[in-house]
């Protein structure tokens, strides 16, 4: 945490909540393919209310990122590093409806190759 906390934004006369904590909200909710009012209430509520205004950790996502925060924290880690192999971090995430599986059974799905089709 010592590496990354340069990269947070300073607080600008509001109270500031646990960096450590939202951070680790925001990876929960992403690792778990969750919804944002999914997460367990130990990471703050998932809308402002008046006593937790500014500490969901859905606004603070979506206002790190606008800031370039975890492309500044990904850089840094990469080159603090003392390997001289590649690091490539992939994000790449899609989510399928439940009845995606069944579509290909239905003939729904498209061709994409002209190998045989699923009968």
């Amino acid at each position: 945490m010592r590496q990354i906390e340069p990269y947070f934004p300073l607080s600008h006369g509001v109270p500031r909540v646990d960096d450590r904590r939202v951070l680790s909200g925001i990876i929960f909710v992403i690792r778990n393919a969750l919804r944002w009012r999914d997460a367990p209430a130990a990471y703050g509520h998932h809308k402002a209310c008046p006593e937790f205004v500014s500490g969901t950790i859905y606004h603070h996502f979506i206002r790190w990122s606008r800031l370039g925060v975890f492309n500044k924290i990904f850089a840094a880690l990469a080159a603090s590093s003392d390997s001289d192999e590649t690091l490539m971090i992939d994000a790449t995430h899609l989510k399928a409806h439940r009845t995606a599986a069944s579509l290909l059974k239905k003939g729904l799905f498209p061709a994409i190759s002209d190998g045989p089709k699923a009968g």
